[in-house]
């Protein structure tokens, strides 16, 4: 039988320090395997839950398993190094006095392997990270994408189950970050390790990550795949944080809400009530098309796409997002329907 056993474990890990509070009720599982993503602004505790999964932070509350083994919480607290835990700092954290080689099997230190195991199990991860001709550079001579993979490469070397990942790509520009977040999701996918990445970054979350787990004031608001997130977010915050969103305030009645699309379903006894709806699931027709009748009234190219403003009979503005090759250059009368409903929340939802 497969074992189903998750890698990562948290129900209600809280952690103070002094009279602030920066992970509260922190809740979360991670199945092994998965590349899990945590997302959230800076201040919500994802940095500061990173830590306890890692052993840095003991739990003030809650209880943690890795692995099916009782690792924090209650009297559990198994230490950093007996984690089976590799850590990936922001800063790298590589030594300036050592090569890349040498950096590497720094990480092996301490273990059970011989000298040749040693050498061995660092060529592997070398070749596996694409750093086999630049064992012998030192820190200095490598560049941000050459450190980055040196740092995973010595997070690696030991073999862990699960590797952290606290923002290793905010130090890069940003089509190198591009390029290497695909890389990276490689190697790790290789290495057969289960992840979990710190990042603020949206478009680095959904791209990247099997999960994603969305925090806010220390605890995880929503965890799910990207585009359940994107697609299906369970609070007004969540829809307006991640990706771009229309906010159409409106009243229900009768369990129903009318925007300029038409009538959707209102929350249970919501009577204030918002309808979101994102920008590329406007689709937009001519004159005599189906739709609520606009007018076009800005347009902004960005390369890849162009925004449109429409402005509606009613007088609400609705953004609309279409491919950079469409023609848009001259401004008029267009019609807007939806691609599919919208999700509609409860105007309370806003302000929770």
């Amino acid at each position: 039988m497969p074992d189903d056993t998750p890698a990562l474990r948290a129900a209600g890990l809280s952690r103070h320090y002094g009279g602030v509070t920066a992970v509260d009720d922190f809740s979360l599982q991670v199945d092994a395997g998965e590349f899990c993503a945590i997302l959230g602004p800076s201040g919500s505790g994802k940095t500061t839950a990173l830590r306890l999964i890692a052993g840095f932070e003991r739990p003030d509350g809650g209880t943690l398993d890795l692995f099916g083994e009782p690792t924090a919480g209650g009297s559990a607290f198994v230490p950093p190094d007996r984690r089976d835990v590799g850590m990936v700092f922001q800063d790298y954290a590589l030594f300036p006095h050592m090569n890349v080689a040498e950096n590497v099997a720094y990480g092996l230190r301490g273990g059970t392997r011989s000298g040749r195991e040693r050498r061995d199990r660092v060529r592997e991860v070398l070749d596996l990270t694409g750093l086999t001709d630049f064992a012998e550079r030192g820190v200095h001579e490598l560049s941000g994408g050459e450190q980055q993979r040196a740092a995973l490469a010595r997070a690696l070397a030991p073999g862990p189950r699960m590797l952290l990942l606290d923002e290793p790509f905010s130090n890069l520009d940003a089509s190198l970050r591009q390029r290497l977040r695909l890389e990276v999701r490689e190697i790790i996918r290789r290495a057969g390790a289960t992840a979990i990445l710190v990042t603020h970054e949206q478009e680095e979350a959904l791209s990247l990550a099997d999960r994603v787990a969305f925090m806010w004031e220390g605890r995880v608001e929503q965890s799910g795949t990207p585009e359940t997130i994107y697609r299906e977010p369970e609070t007004l915050r969540i829809a307006t944080s991640i990706g771009d969103a229309i906010v159409l305030p409106c009243r229900a009645a009768d369990g129903r809400v009318r925007s300029p699309f038409g009538e959707h379903a209102a929350p249970a006894d919501a009577e204030e009530c918002v309808v979101v709806v994102r920008p590329e699931d406007v689709r937009i027709g001519g004159i005599g098309d189906p739709g609520v009748p606009g007018e076009v009234v800005e347009r902004t190219f960005y390369g890849h796409d162009q925004m449109l403003r429409v402005r509606t009979r009613d007088g609400n503005d609705v953004r609309v997002r279409v491919g950079s090759d469409e023609a848009y250059e001259r401004l008029g009368a267009v019609t807007l329907s939806l691609r599919r409903e919208p999700r509609v929340f409860a105007h309370e939802s806003a302000e929770a």
